[in-house]
């Protein structure tokens, strides 16, 4: 039952973000944003590495985290890329 309820939520949520993002939400917002997902991207990069500290008996969970680090990462320097170019005044 829980797992139907997350699913349904996940639905919602992908739902409501694809009908307002594009359409409500100004071009300045995007930048604000992207820092929170960069702000997600760096919490789940620290989640991992204590993850990778503790559990180095198990190396299924250690694969996951290291993937989980450089997945994380590569969205956190493209975040950062983006925004610093959309947000660069031209000259």
């Amino acid at each position: 039952m829980i797992f139907l309820l997350l699913i349904f939520i996940l639905i919602i949520a992908a739902f409501l973000g694809k009908e307002l993002i594009p359409k409500k939400l100004p071009s300045r917002m995007h930048t604000i944003l992207m820092s929170a997902i960069n702000a997600i991207s760096g919490i789940a990069i620290l989640g991992a590495l204590i993850i990778c500290a503790t559990n180095v008996e198990n190396i299924v969970i250690l694969a996951l985290s290291m993937v989980a680090i450089c997945l994380a990462t590569i969205n956190l320097v493209g975040g950062f890329v983006l925004t610093e170019r959309m947000t660069r005044k031209n000259n």
